[in-house]
């Protein structure tokens, strides 16, 4: 059977990208293959990690492209070129439009550091994220992989792993758990239930 391609869309340290990329190595991922990664910014740590693992990589940067569609064309033409059947976006700080996203239907998967409905959508990123669900004082948080449509963490929920929150916590150690505990577990395992998915759709 071959393997689904998988493009890994970053922007910054990758840590997502290498527990893909651990999850490869452990047979975790086996019905898909880390193509390629592509930054929208040239200094993401990321690229270092796709580098040293002898992945494809490229840099697209929306200012340099001029505008969002001409980004989105950058994208999709390496995209095409590189033959991908599956995007993964881990930790990439750009939303893509609806024309993009309807293109890659139910091919666009992404993680988010909650669970899905809480703490999610416009604005909900990074440690905003842990900031606000110790602020309203939630006992359980998580990790959710969702399908990628036009509304910022508004698609179809693949999978969810719940997190607890320790007396104490700072949006920082909280952020870490969520990664180690939720985020680095179930995204290679919705990496690989998708994949297997695209590979015997063939």
């Amino acid at each position: 059977m071959l393997k689904a391609k998988i493009a890994v869309f970053v922007s910054g340290g990758g840590t997502n990208l290498q527990a893909l990329i651990d999850a490869q190595k452990a047979g975790i991922i086996t019905s898909g293959e880390i193509s390629l990664v592509i930054a929208n910014k040239s200094d993401a740590y990321a690229l270092t990690r796709a580098a040293q693992n002898g992945i494809k990589s490229e840099v697209v940067l929306r200012k340099e492209c001029g505008s969002q569609e001409a980004f989105e064309a950058r994208l999709i033409e390496l995209l095409e070129e590189n033959d991908i059947d599956l995007i993964v976006l881990a930790g990439f700080m750009s939303i893509l439009s609806g024309d993009f996203t309807s293109k890659y239907a139910k091919r666009i998967i992404n993680v988010h550091p909650s669970l899905i409905p809480s703490f999610c959508g416009k604005g909900f990123y990074g440690l905003h994220v842990h900031e606000a669900a110790l602020e309203y004082g939630v006992k359980v948080t998580g990790a959710t992989v969702h399908f990628v449509n036009e509304i910022p963490d508004g698609g179809q929920i693949i999978m969810q792993k719940a997190v607890a929150v320790e007396d104490g916590d700072t949006p920082e150690t909280l952020q870490k758990r969520v990664m180690e505990q939720a985020e680095w577990i179930i995204l290679p395992q919705a990496t690989e239930a998708i994949s297997r998915d695209i590979a015997g759709g063939r």
